[in-house]
């Protein structure tokens, strides 16, 4: 095995996760080759991803539920239903705050728990999956279907063993696996776009790492061309298959990191009408707008989302993600006052993440103490040490009551 000093080691480690996270977790969605090659679409499959893509996971999992006991040899039903219970776990245990992942710290985040018996559930799922697609490789060692699931298979097991298991190891070999898998794919099929996604993505990010951390990556075996990447992910977002969906949201965010802010835009303008119970997707929106310094939009979009789930439209969703987003705009902008304000709007939400709670808590009070509010100030801070004591905005916020927060 390749020697690497342990910082050398830990970025890579970290970077080519990220990789497989990004790509592959919000690809949780991928459907069979059906769809590209033209069979006709299964309308209980595709009112199952409508349920999905609308964050509406109960109604989803029901779906997903009676299509696998319809069809419980069928990797691609087994792979559909894995999807959507670790998706709503992590989305409910705050594992799809993508803020946590810019950098290489949150491998020493611990996760807040997953039920164990959910991850018993997801286990028993892949290894079932993994079960038919080794049953049929068997039979034909050049099975595309059967190798593009167990490639999906997994991706989903890297994203479960990674961010639930915190497995870093075994998180990588699996999406090593899942890339092998739909490059093999895609020299039997060239056609074959879903398998692209997961291409596409490996491409672009292994592509764009630092030459250091590029290097890492190569001796673990891979590589990448970023030009490659986002033409693959283009394919993919202009195609008619389930998979566009998840290529819109992975093109957006490589292109926000390209600054093309318009195309990026489009797709995810896109989105947010065909799913109107998806509050992320208009907060991307909002977000996108933000980076592109459009920011009398930008706020316009990040109030429209709050008041859309005050109004009920996104039911018990963490719709405050939006003014969390709106209290870090008002903040960049120096308008201390506006941003305390939406900042403690997440208190209002009916269950707000705890994370972002936290968060909006610790930044409130230190606008209040830009504004020289001191006793409001140190009301906020104590409440972020109440919410939980064992965090880092605990421990700052427990700095700012000794000594008063200064830009």
């Amino acid at each position: 095995m390749p020697s690497f000093t342990p910082s050398i080691l830990l970025r890579a480690r970290a970077i080519v996760f990220c990789c497989a996270l990004i790509g592959l977790a919000l690809a949780a969605g991928q459907t069979s080759s059906t769809a590209v090659h033209s069979a006709p679409h299964d309308p209980q499959t595709d009112a199952a991803f409508d349920h999905f893509y609308n964050m509406e996971y109960d109604l989803a999992t029901q779906e997903f539920e009676r299509i696998f006991e319809k069809h419980p040899d069928d990797p691609f039903a087994v792979n559909h239903l894995m999807s959507v219970i670790l998706m709503h776990d992590l989305y409910e245990t705050g594992g799809m705050n993508t803020g946590d992942y810019t950098n290489d710290s949150f491998i020493g985040h611990a996760p807040r728990p997953t039920d164990p018996k959910i991850k018993a559930r997801i286990k028993n799922l892949a290894q079932r999956a993994e079960a038919l697609e080794e049953q049929r490789l068997k039979a034909n060692p050049n099975d595309v279907d059967a190798i593009y699931c167990r490639g999906v298979t997994r991706a989903q097991f890297a994203v479960y063993t990674g961010l639930i298991e915190r497995a870093w190891f075994s998180a990588l070999r699996n999406a090593l696996g899942a890339r092998h898998d739909h490059e093999r794919v895609l020299e039997l099929d060239p056609g074959y776009l879903d398998a692209k996604m997961v291409v596409g993505t490996h491409n672009y990010v292994v592509g764009n790492l630092p030459w250091s951390i590029k290097a890492a990556a190569t001796l673990a075996g891979l590589n990448g061309s970023k030009q490659k990447g986002l033409e693959y992910l283009r394919e993919v977002a202009r195609s008619d298959t389930e998979t566009s969906v998840d290529a819109k949201v992975i093109l957006s965010l490589f292109l926000r990191r390209e600054h093309k802010y318009d195309e990026a835009l489009g797709y995810m303008q896109d989105l947010a009408a065909h799913y109107p119970h998806n509050h992320l997707f208009p907060t991307e929106v909002a977000n996108l707008l933000r980076a592109a310094g459009r920011l009398q939009e930008s706020e316009a979009m990040y109030r429209k989302v709050w008041q859309n789930g005050r109004d009920g439209k996104y039911d018990k969703l963490h719709y405050e993600i939006a003014a969390w987003g709106l209290g870090e705009l008002l903040r960049n902008e120096k308008n201390a006052s506006a941003a305390a304000a939406a900042y403690e709007l997440v208190n209002q939400a009916p269950n707000p993440d705890p994370d972002i709670l936290q968060k909006a808590n610790l930044a409130a009070g230190e606008m209040y103490d830009l504004l020289q509010q001191r006793d409001l100030a140190m009301k906020q801070y104590e409440i972020v040490v109440a919410e939980n004591a064992n965090t880092g905005q605990a421990d700052q916020a427990r700095r700012y009551i000794k000594d008063a927060y200064r830009e």
